[in-house]
């Protein structure tokens, strides 16, 4: 949907445009559109172009010495949904071109046309800008900053901030998209409420950085000398030592100590001399796969021996 920024592009658009072109002739609007008729018509005038908020104001100036002679009309638009201007051939006319101002010859005739597919877009006659819209966000600044800080007590600012920013009585030319990309940039809970998120402004500094600045960023800002220790005070009073190590250096640092302490007294069982060490099973089975032949049995020293018939060797 077009909003403030799509009609102040499209004013600067016909501006550009046209401001070299001579209209003329009759207006012509379409049969199925339910606007009113524009009764203007003149040998020669010129078109210009502004926006305010939501609103596009279109001014015909007749040039001297036109006839018949006419007073210079002012339109005001509104692009409900799909509403844009185009200038196109004459002979190329948009299906939806539901209001059609046209170049007056010599040369080869253009068309000034305000396109509207859907047909929410409406024009009024007489060019006053609709009652009850506040300033323009792009043009009036400081005037709506006024209006919408004057007005915080009003009963809009109990809603949620994503609420309030599409009353057009304070925020004129901002719409949904707008709300959105506002809010998501600025890191601003939309169901917050809107007086509490605003009223802030009102006790702005200058040099702060706002309310609605983003969230979570830390200031940049040097110090001044003043408030920066001296060398003296840093040798005089020096700061406080940093915290202990860490757990883990820490257990590393204790560790030799806690194991001499929990060592048990007497022989463990590798140092028993009467128990046979056995070797791990993985170690074992790659001593056995590379040699080839299993590794004889280890005999105690005082375990006689055997002889074949079952007799001591001894």
């Amino acid at each position: 949907m077009p909003e403030g920024p799509e009609l102040h592009l499209a004013s600067q658009f016909v501006n550009q445009a046209c401001g070299a072109l001579v209209f003329g002739g009759c207006v012509e609007k379409s049969s199925v559109s339910r606007n009113p008729e524009v009764p203007f018509e003149s040998s020669a005038y010129r078109i210009s172009a502004s926006a305010r908020g939501k609103e596009l104001r279109l001014i015909l100036s007749p040039l001297p010495g036109a006839q018949p002679p006419q007073e210079p009309l002012a339109l005001v638009f509104r692009f409900g949904m799909s509403g844009s201007f185009q200038l196109v051939p004459r002979e190329e006319l948009p299906r939806h071109a539901h209001l059609r101002f046209y170049t007056a010859p010599p040369g080869p005739q253009l068309a000034l046309c305000f396109v509207d597919v859907r047909r929410f877009g409406h024009w009024d006659l007489g060019g006053k800008w609709q009652p009850g819209r506040g300033p323009c966000v792009l043009q009036e600044y400081e005037q709506f900053r006024e209006n919408v800080l004057r007005n915080l007590a009003d009963k809009a600012f109990d809603r949620p901030i994503c609420e309030a920013l599409l009353d057009q009585r304070f925020f004129n030319g901002i719409g949904n998209y707008l709300r959105a990309e506002i809010l998501y940039r600025l890191k601003i809970p939309p169901f917050e409420k809107a007086r509490s998120v605003l009223e802030a402004l009102q006790q702005r500094r200058p040099g702060d950085p706002g309310p609605l600045a983003p969230k979570g960023r830390k200031s940049r800002k040097k110090k001044s000398k003043a408030t920066q220790p001296s060398p003296e005070d840093r040798v005089e009073d020096p700061s406080p030592p940093s915290k202990a190590l860490s757990r883990t250096r820490r257990a590393k640092r204790d560790l030799p100590e806690r194991t001499a302490t929990q060592r048990p007294e007497g022989p463990s069982l590798q140092q028993d001399p009467e128990v046979p060490t056995v070797p791990k099973k993985g170690k074992r089975k790659g001593r056995q796969a590379a040699s080839g032949h299993r590794r004889p049995r280890k005999v105690k020293a005082d375990t006689p021996s055997l002889d074949p018939e079952g007799t001591s060797a001894s």
